[in-house]
């Protein structure tokens, strides 16, 4: 929508209550506004405030037109129209543009608005609500409007800790910057901010935790004087001014799930100056092919149940194959030991600096791995990790096995026909993620064994399998990883499969580093990273 015509306002020859019974009449205006129309009487008093998307109006003239609200509905569900205003232009070329406004408003849906202090909603139909289930934003902004999931994620120390670490070791990327925090929540991340000296920081937020936020920032009297919270979703939200910095923690299971990251990408689209900065800048989806038989048969045998022939007398094995795939389909998230990995995994990156929200629609991944070990393997293991490319520190935050356990954990996607491979034999396939309605992602995973051995360039594909799973419905299984028995030929330990964790020597991101793979001793313990706070 235009801005020329946004607050635009139409003098009127006359205006009439369509209502009162009185022939009277008066000059008047008629002003659009963020929240639709306001018909004025003696050019100041408010004689209707109309709804555009649900009122009525009508052309009876060259220069006179009639505009009708709807005020409710009849217990049969009749729509009442019982108020309103006649209008008389001063001219054709005023009537006809002021019905141009009109219809251009319906047609771009915009609907009611409000200003907040340094900021202002506009709740028209974003390109969020577009994209996403309405019924899956609902239970979304609900979960996360509650104070003990806000506390579930606090807890994770870190989550938390790397946070806090990461921002105050930059206090130069925050002393006296405009910092927005994309999807707020409790507020903690705008407090960390302020605390680095940010000279501003616009924490929006668009569930019932704003409420909650503002009560926490202003019990940090010294810091909520810097801050101010705006309820509402970034893909709405005007802000009075560009930000140097974003901050954000937007990752989900998988890095992807709930589909944040669309949002904190329009946000730096929206809000952030052109070299400004973002924590956490880069993502990467770390992958690897794992032998878990334990959890294999636990799965399979949840199915056993529709094998009884006789159950009160009911045969149930008519759903049994459709149950058997059924729990397959769920991913699992739990925390795993690394060393159930057969092959040293591999990843892939997504810069928050650089991507298109597009981009995040669909995500192929091809895979290629070793086999280290000859074993059976039943599916693809994921984990993820965010870089805070700090102008002074850059710091990691890695949810990998092994690592000490996040409240993301890791995530398994298990085949329902396990493939056979030796040491040394490749292992190829595609993870392919495309993202649905319902804020998550429809996963599509294919892994194959390749032929292996004397005449193998000649030879091609020996197994595959694959499966589909909903990243949405994922199986929490959230064990610890559990003490596997080493077999005989591993009685020596092996060194844990790492791969979370890059020295940065310079300020500006470099592409190459971020591709490296980094070495299995190059972690940051988590009591060396706790000193740091």
């Amino acid at each position: 929508m235009e801005e020329k015509w946004k607050q635009r306002e139409f003098d009127l020859a006359s205006v009439a209550d369509l209502c009162s019974g009185s022939s009277s009449s008066s000059p008047g205006k008629a002003r659009f506004t963020f929240d639709g129309l306001q018909i004025l009487q003696d050019s100041h008093q408010i004689l209707v405030n109309v709804d555009l998307l649900t009122a009525q109006v009508f052309k009876l003239g060259p220069v006179q037109s009639v505009c009708i609200v709807e005020e409710g509905s009849d217990v049969v569900k009749k729509t009442s129209y019982s108020k309103g205003a006649t209008l008389q232009f001063r001219n054709e070329e005023d009537s006809a543009a002021f019905h141009c406004v009109v219809q251009q408003w319906k047609k771009e849906g915009k609907v009611q608005g409000g200003n907040l202090l340094n900021g202002t909603v506009v709740t028209s139909k974003s390109k969020f609500d577009e994209k996403i289930e309405s019924s899956s934003a609902k239970m979304y902004f609900h979960y996360y409007g509650q104070l003990l999931h806000q506390q579930n994620m606090l807890q994770d120390y870190v989550r938390t800790g790397t946070y806090y670490a990461a921002v105050i070791e930059n206090r130069a990327d925050f002393m006296g910057h405009v910092v927005v925090d994309v999807g707020a929540g409790s507020g903690i991340l705008s407090l960390f901010a302020a605390q680095a000296g940010a000279k501003h920081v616009y924490a929006v937020e668009a569930s019932e935790m704003a409420e909650y936020a503002q009560k926490l920032i202003a019990g940090n009297p010294t810091l909520a004087q810097r801050i101010t919270v705006i309820k509402g979703k970034v893909e709405d939200v005007e802000l009075p001014e560009k930000a140097d910095v974003l901050i954000s923690e937007p990752m989900g299971t998988l890095l992807v799930n709930e589909r944040m990251l669309e949002s904190y990408v329009i946000a730096r689209d929206r809000f952030l100056t052109p070299n400004g900065k973002m924590f956490p800048a880069v993502g990467r989806i770390h992958m690897a092919p794992f032998s878990d038989e334990y959890l294999f048969i636990e799965i399979a045998n949840k199915a056993l149940f529709w094998q009884q022939q006789n159950y009160y007398g009911v045969d149930l094995t008519s759903l049994h194959g459709t149950a058997f795939q059924g729990y397959f389909s769920q991913p699992v998230v739990d925390a795993f030991d690394p060393r159930l990995l057969v092959a040293p995994p591999t990843f892939h990156v997504i810069d928050f600096t650089k991507i298109k929200e597009e981009d995040l629609y669909e995500i192929d991944i091809p895979l290629k791995f070793t086999a280290s070990v000859g074993a059976r393997v039943h599916g693809l293991a994921c984990w993820f990790d965010v870089l805070f490319n700090g102008s002074t520190v850059p710091r990691w935050l890695t949810t990998a096995p092994g690592s000490p356990t996040t409240h993301w954990y890791q995530l398994r996607c298990v085949l329902s026909q396990p493939i056979y491979v030796m040491a040394g034999q490749e292992i190829t396939g595609r993870l392919h993620l495309i993202a649905h309605n319902a804020q998550s992602y429809t996963i599509y995973l294919t892994l194959s064994a390749k032929m292996w051995g004397p005449g193998a360039e000649q030879g091609g594909i020996l197994q595959t399998s694959s499966c589909k799973l909903d990243l949405k419905e994922p199986y929490y299984r959230m064990s610890q990883p559990q003490a596997y028995a080493l077999a005989q030929d591993q009685q020596q330990p092996q060194p844990l499969l790492q791969t979370q964790d890059i020295h940065i020597q310079s300020q500006d991101l470099n592409e190459s580093e971020i591709m490296q793979q980094p070495s299995p001793n190059s972690s940051v313990p988590i009591n060396s990273l706790m000193q740091n706070i």
